[in-house]
């Protein structure tokens, strides 16, 4: 299955691809770039707003549909804000809520909101290298942020099954490589249970941001190999799809009939021979629908 070129966008680091149904087209953010990118399917056009931080994630907000742009729920550095687009280029904020981070150097990562329209994100430090599990999973309830899990690396792989009860969550920094499955309690919005579904050591590429379609398969970036993958429910490996760069970073169903899957990805330095459109968003048709993603009632 050829991957076609959506937008040469030389993203740092793409992440948080989310379709916006109502305007047709998809929304990501560049976390370096520090940038919230926008791309129209009809007309292709493509353009970009600052952000004060760097952000993790993002999820677009209930009731801001009459909007030019809408308004958009962003997970950064020091916490929750919610943006609204501006059409002269600029982002108005206002923060929703903020977090002590455990030490400096930290940074929301990958999130997403549950069926219900709740906001999930974890948190990292920033330097990778250094190999910290004091990241931790943070729902976002009203105006506060309450700690779910703690003791991640690279929270990342975020999503709901198609009934909203089981969350999926990865870790992908090379000390861990592990899929989790939790029983997800709809009412609460708590995850418990927590059990390995995948463990990627023996497989290609590190689990970064996936995506669930609406036959409940699981599809998730394989970060330095250059593949999607797509997982059964119990954690079988169904199929593995390329595309032109080694590191994919997030997936989202979108277009019209929600058949397509977005790929956003990272621009690494050094020789990109091999690679010259890393950092670019991509597009597969893979044969399956996804699911329309909830607004965030926060």
């Amino acid at each position: 299955m050829q991957a076609e070129l959506v937008l040469d966008a030389r993203n740092g680091v793409g992440e948080s691809p989310v379709w916006d149904s109502v305007r047709q087209c998809l929304w990501w953010v560049d976390i370096p770039g520090k940038a919230l990118w926008c791309w129209h399917s009809a007309s292709g056009e493509a353009r970009q707003w600052p952000t004060p931080e760097q952000t993790g994630c993002i999820a677009l907000a209930a009731g801001s549909d009459a909007l030019p742009h809408g308004q958009w729920m962003a997970a950064m550095e020091s916490g929750v804000a919610r943006l609204t687009p501006q059409t002269d280029g600029t982002l108005d904020r206002t923060w929703v809520a903020r977090i002590d981070q455990p030490e400096p150097g930290m940074r929301f990562n990958d999130g997403r909101c549950d069926r219900q329209g709740r906001l999930r994100a974890g948190t990292m430090v920033m330097d990778m290298s250094l190999a910290r599990a004091s990241g931790s999973l943070y729902a976002l309830d009203g105006h506060s942020l309450r700690s779910l899990q703690a003791g991640f690396v690279t929270p990342n792989g975020m999503a709901f099954s198609p009934d909203g009860r089981t969350m999926y969550l990865s870790d992908s920094h090379p000390n861990v490589q592990t899929v989790w499955a939790f029983d997800y309690d709809t009412e609460t919005g708590t995850p418990h249970h927590r059990r390995v579904l995948i463990d990627f050591k023996p497989l290609s590429g590190r689990p970064d941001g996936a995506a669930v379609d609406a036959d409940g398969g699981y599809w998730i970036c394989g970060n330095d190999a250059g593949l999607v993958h797509r997982f059964t429910p119990d954690g079988r490996l169904d199929r593995s799809l390329p595309v032109p760069m080694k590191k994919p970073a997030m997936c989202a169903f979108g277009g019209a009939g929600l058949d397509t899957l977005f790929v956003t990805s990272i621009r690494p330095g050094g020789d990109l021979s091999d690679q010259p459109l890393a950092g670019g968003v991509f597009a597969l048709r893979p044969g399956v629908r996804g699911l329309d993603e909830p607004r965030c009632i926060a």
